[in-house]
């Protein structure tokens, strides 16, 4: 690979647009104002990787490579750190993590290995108090929740069937309307935030990622609300024209062309 296009000159045209003769516009980034830009990435990324576009994972990866570039940069402005302390923190991170692979330590499954990087973790002090920690409070809500249900599932804590999870969501059910007919606000609240964490409970135990699995379910509603605004428009109506009926029977349409 030439030169011009390595890991190194990535990094120098970083130091390059945050000099005194470099860009306006990136010498005034803090690391508050990149953090809409640094989630934004994150998200574009993934959605490529659904999609599976080569070229298109292969530039968001490079974007969300230029956010952590640009992060290391301002930390090493204020003395902090630089990028090659990154890279060597992470390099001793997976060393030290993998014995099983780069040392005399051996694993027969999986299961073992997440064991074992729980174990280093814990020697690392990055779980102290409870087997909880480390997971970031931001999130998206699913997901989340999605990891705690793992973490506590692996110290036992856990259902034994997946019957036992769908009554759970039918008893959470119930309560909800419940609180509904008492018009509790907070409860209501509370019971929905409940019932969510017992769909995230059953998603799991079927091997789904409800995070994946709701993005997709919107993907495809917003497909097929398209196609009733476009027949609207080609009847030469408003959507706000039609009757419900005659959204229902396009909604209905749309699901079984092409708007899967």
């Amino acid at each position: 690979m030439s030169s011009n296009f390595s890991f190194e000159r990535l990094v120098e045209i970083m130091d390059r647009l945050r000099s005194e003769e470099g860009c306006p516009w990136d010498r005034e980034q803090t690391r508050e104002s990149l953090k809409p830009f640094l989630i934004e990435e994150a998200y574009e990324l993934l959605e490529a990787l659904e999609e599976n576009a080569p070229e298109k994972i292969k530039e968001e990866l490079g974007d969300l490579l230029f956010q952590i570039i640009f992060h290391a940069r301002i930390a090493k402005e204020k003395g902090e750190f630089d990028i090659r302390d990154v890279l060597e923190h992470i390099t001793e991170k997976m060393l030290s993590r993998h014995p099983h692979v780069f040392a005399d330590d051996r694993v027969t499954s999986s299961e073992e290995v997440i064991d074992r990087w729980e174990e280093h973790k814990k020697r690392e002090g990055k779980l102290k108090e409870s087997v909880l920690e480390g997971i970031p409070r931001c999130l998206p809500a699913l997901l989340r929740a999605q990891r705690i249900q793992e973490r506590a599932s692996r110290v036992g804590f856990d259902w034994e069937r997946a019957e036992d999870v769908y009554d759970k969501l039918q008893e959470e059910l119930t309560e909800l309307k419940k609180a509904i007919e008492s018009a509790d606000q907070q409860e209501i609240e509370n019971e929905i935030g409940d019932l969510l964490f017992s769909i995230v409970n059953i998603s799991r135990f079927l091997g789904i990622n409800p995070e994946d699995a709701l993005r997709k379910s919107t993907d495809r509603f917003m497909n097929r609300f398209r196609y009733i605004e476009q027949n609207a428009k080609k009847r030469g109506k408003r959507l706000s024209d039609l009757s419900l009926r005659e959204m229902d029977e396009l909604w209905e349409e749309a699901k079984r062309t092409r708007q899967k």
